[in-house]
């Protein structure tokens, strides 16, 4: 019988050997079929050139010319930071935490592996991942379908699956990397909730600090979050996310991070005193939010080309924009257009803004915006030929928040009135550039982008009015003419205008005088008779063709009314032009990206510099006094800028630009350094002040004028721009003091000739 047991327990030993060795070998080569992604059922592992090399998703940064950050693009909000940027406090919450054996595990932590089910029976159940185990799925994306086979489409076996490929990428984790390295990995790659990807990032968007800044309990706050970054968020939910965070405080003081009293004192801070300058990070905020907008079509464009990802690759964009001129410039719009905008809405205090040529307001206006809204249309797919049903939504009051120049306002008002409401608003534009490099140095193309996106910068073309009138002024001086140029402020009549009808333009202030003046003294006063007569006599397509030669490529008609400036610009296209005159002749093309680099910071590209030499240095300089005519001539338009204090520390020329209707008021300034371009006006042509006060002079010059005061009010920013003066030529061809010339009474306009390039300086100089 004894005998018997014997053979018995021997079997049952066999036995047990035989199911342990059947099944460690089947283990075995189970995980070699995971390993190798056998037959295509279990999905790819990363291989040692992905581990040595893992493609992190990080978001792309734009920086100054000065080196300030001014923002992102991103589908995932991270920025990497190296270990020693890391506050040991961090690092120390998050091991207590997390995986408190990281130390002493080669990537996976068999104890906390093993303790799984008793957590289970206790209630309490714990996660095992080591942070090794934690980088595999978060940076080689272990769980994404493409990286699933087969078999791991399978319920409850694709689990098993992925925990292995987990465990796998973990040891060869740790096999690759230093225990520093795979800490930093994991921090630069974790959600932290609130769009926050990286410890960077959500030091930032939580407490307004650096990663090497955080504090005890704010590293734990932070650590917290990782279990459930809604249910432990500070921010949606403060009571979860401190008992959390004293759950985190308790591990440290278990592990020895923290003493009792430590623990007592840090666990009693509410979170409410710690999360005081919470800021989700997003494109409706910071800096130049119009310029970043703007450029980002054109990165996604360049990065389409180049087989790159502008929301992460991690790309570096590094700008001309200045951070202080382009603070500067914001303040001063936001200043400026609130001014503006509380007269406009005095002005028009009881009655609608939009109107016709006879002053009568528009009938429908508001339905016909209406339905070229995305609302309405998508109404419409809903509804279909259903018009009082897409209207009664139209016109139904809801919650919503909207702009005002006090600040962001709760109320309750239907998408119909929500769109009269904005109607009402005035707009601009500001640009800002050095002329010489062509470096575009502010960049504001409206007065808030998180309510009005549209760019009236770049995107944006208005009729410039007399600020397009340099252009006709050059065509002048470069076929004979001379600022001294004696003409008659007289009635000009085209046989025919685009229409085949004559066409007599008329000045902005009341009919002609039959004034004799100066080129230089019409365009101070923005004389619109004398513009028209050098355009009879020059020919519109000559206009036109001066018009491509300094920059401008908006789709331009050689009609007669060109020389009012009524074809279409925008504010960049008409700053090439402008920064022509003062780089002396040579139009260098406005660049605002210098170059883009790689996340390891290696150059992918650089932005040539463009330029073509449009001009001959004296026509240019001539022009330059041409400008500044506006300043100093009686009557000038632009004489509103001595109130500004910049004006006696640099030389200041510029030119004002008003359409006929005031739809439009421009203003484009130059100095020696820095010459900007102002635009203000309505969204709608037909929404506009009536009359002097929507003239460029006082809805576009004051914006420019605060602009420059604010910049000269920097010392750092003054010493390179004070005290300068344009580059005169060594040896002019004609004098430029009309008091040289003899006094001349201009011959009748059918028996003008225009001067040749060979005439006398006596005979250039007069009409």
């Amino acid at each position: 019988m004894i005998n018997l047991e014997k053979g018995s327990y021997r079997k049952w030993i066999t036995w047990v050997w035989i199911v342990f060795l059947s099944g460690l070998g089947i283990f075995i080569f189970y995980v070699f079929a995971v390993s190798q992604n056998l037959f295509f059922l279990f999905g790819p592992l990363p291989d040692l050139k992905t581990l040595e090399n893992p493609r992190n998703e990080l978001a792309s940064e734009l920086y100054s010319a000065d080196g300030v950050q001014m923002g992102k693009y991103f589908v995932e909000n991270r920025s990497p930071v190296e270990y020693e940027q890391i506050s040991p406090n961090m690092i120390n919450a998050l091991l207590a935490t997390e995986d408190v054996r990281f130390e002493r595990h080669s990537g996976i932590d068999f104890k906390a592996t093993l303790a799984i089910p008793w957590s289970i029976l206790k209630g309490d159940p714990k996660g095992s991942s080591t942070l090794s185990q934690q980088v595999a799925k978060n940076l080689y994306r272990t769980r994404r379908d493409e990286t699933m086979g087969l078999l791991g489409r399978v319920p409850l076996l694709d689990i098993l699956i992925i925990k292995t490929k987990e465990w796998i990428t973990a040891i060869n984790i740790e096999q690759n990397y230093t225990k520093r390295e795979i800490i930093t990995m994991y921090l630069n790659t974790v959600d932290f909730g609130s769009n926050a990807f990286g410890i960077r990032t959500a030091s930032k968007t939580y407490f307004k600090k650096e990663p090497h800044d955080l504090n005890v309990a704010e590293s734990a706050l932070l650590v917290g979050t990782l279990k459930s970054t809604t249910y432990y968020n500070p921010i949606r939910n403060p009571e979860h996310a401190y008992s959390r965070r004293n759950t985190v405080l308790a591990q440290m003081k278990k592990y020895g991070y923290l003493s009792e009293d430590e623990f007592t004192k840090l666990s009693e801070i509410p979170i409410n005193k710690m999360v005081t300058k919470y800021d989700v990070e997003n494109h409706n905020k910071g800096m130049a939010t119009y310029f970043r907008s703007y450029i980002r079509g054109e990165l996604y464009q360049w990065c389409k080309e180049r087989n790159l990802s502008l929301d992460r690759d991690g790309l570096r964009i590094y700008t001309t924009i200045d951070s202080r001129m382009q603070r500067y410039a914001e303040e001063a719009v936001s200043e400026h257009m609130r001014d503006v905008q509380r007269k406009f809405n005095t002005y028009w205090k009881g009655r609608n803004p939009w109107r016709d040529e006879f002053n009568k307001e528009i009938p429908n206006f508001i339905e016909n915006v209406a339905r070229r809204t995305s609302r309405y249309r998508s109404l419409q797919e809903r509804y279909g030929k259903d018009q009082d049903s897409i209207w009664i939504v139209m016109k139904k009051p809801v919650k919503m928040r909207v702009f005002t120049w006090k600040g962001e306002k709760d109320t309750i008002m239907s998408p119909l009135d929500s769109i009269r409401y904005y109607k009402h608003f005035l707009h601009t534009g500001l640009l800002a550039m050095d002329p010489e490099k062509g470096e575009i140095k502010a960049w504001v193309g409206g007065i808030d982008f998180k309510y009005f996106q549209y760019d009236h910068v770049k995107q944006g073309r208005r009729q410039p009015g007399s600020s397009f009138k340099p252009i006709i002024y050059t065509a002048a001086i470069d076929n004979g003419f001379t600022p001294c140029y004696q003409v008659i402020d007289a009635p000009v009549t085209f046989a025919k205008d685009e229409k085949g009808k004559p066409y007599t333009p008329q000045n902005s202030d009341g009919p002609p005088t039959g004034e004799s003046m100066t080129l230089r003294r019409a365009i101070g006063r923005s004389v619109n008779t004398v513009s028209a007569y050098l355009v009879k006599n020059l020919g519109p397509t000559k206009i036109v063709d001066y018009a491509r030669r300094l920059g401008i490529t908006s789709p331009l008609e050689a009609v007669p009314s060109i020389a009012l400036g009524t074809p279409d610009v925008s504010i960049y296209e008409l700053l090439g032009v402008y920064g022509t005159f003062v780089n002396g002749g040579v139009w260098t093309e406005p660049k605002y990206i210098t170059r883009i680099e790689d996340r390891k910071g290696n150059i992918l590209w650089e932005q040539p510099t463009k330029t073509v030499e449009a001009l001959s240095e004296e026509t240019a300089y001539m022009m330059v006094h041409m400008l500044k005519g506006p300043l100093e001539e009686a009557g000038g338009t632009a004489r509103g800028l001595y109130r500004y204090k910049f004006t006696s520390k640099t030389e200041v020329g510029g030119k004002t630009g008003t359409t006929q209707n005031y739809s439009d008021g421009w203003f484009v300034g130059i100095t020696p350094k820095l010459v900007t371009g102002v635009w203000v006006g309505g969204d709608d042509r037909s929404i506009h002040f009536r009359g002097k006060d929507g003239e460029g002079g006082r809805i576009a010059l004051p914006q420019f004028g605060l602009f420059m005061e604010k910049v000269f009010a920097d010392a750092e920013l003054a010493a390179d721009l004070k005290n300068t003066k344009f580059k005169r030529p060594k040896n002019l061809s004609v004098s430029l003091d009309c008091q040289v010339y003899q006094e001349a009474v201009p011959v009748s306009d059918s028996t003008y000739l225009a001067p040749s390039a060979g005439d006398s300086l006596k005979n250039a100089g007069l009409y």
